[in-house]
């Protein structure tokens, strides 16, 4: 018997899988908006250019997530988390861009803590109103201060990108 996991998607009778396009890919209209915020206001994308990248990064995503899902299976585990998707960005060479996403996913958790804090946490004590509108001060240029050191992050592996630092192929 195979050690391999049974495919969990539906197959044709000719075993290839039946999925729909919507499925596959991620919509065009969130590919797009991400494409334009890298070029020019002015700048036009052709309908190919978005279909193509479209399918690149579904089929980026899905080579990440695999290699991910492979170490959880063999660490017997059944969810892929942030640590599992950045291992397998450097195994499969892409360094550069794990880097900077282990700082965004920093980030994301700090701002994630700091929301779960403020909406979920009860105080011991009342505070005096001045204090708690000071406190919500806080957390609000806090949080904005967290949301503008993502976005700077995704702004840095636009950079690399750009820059040539390109990560090695992963077709052999």
């Amino acid at each position: 018997m195979s050690d391999e996991p049974k495919q969990l998607t539906p197959q044709t009778p000719g075993g290839e899988e039946d999925i729909k396009e919507q499925d596959r890919f991620l919509p065009i209209a969130n590919v797009a908006r991400i494409m334009k915020r890298a070029l020019p206001e002015n700048a036009k994308i052709a309908k190919e250019a978005k279909e193509t990248v479209q399918e690149c990064v579904s089929e980026f995503i899905s080579f990440i997530t695999s290699e991910a899902s492979d170490r959880c299976q063999q660490e017997k585990r059944k969810t892929i988390n942030g640590e599992d998707i950045l291992w397998a960005m450097q195994s499969l060479g892409f360094e550069n861009y794990a880097d900077a996403l282990k700082v965004y996913l920093t980030k994301y958790r700090e701002a994630v803590k700091l929301d779960k804090d403020s909406h979920g946490h009860k105080h011991e004590e009342s505070t005096p109103g001045a204090q708690q509108e000071q406190d919500h001060q806080d957390h609000q240029q806090q949080s904005s201060q967290t949301q503008q050191e993502v976005q700077d992050t995704s702004i840095v592996s636009s950079c690399l990108s750009q820059q040539g630092q390109q990560p090695r192929a992963f077709y052999g």
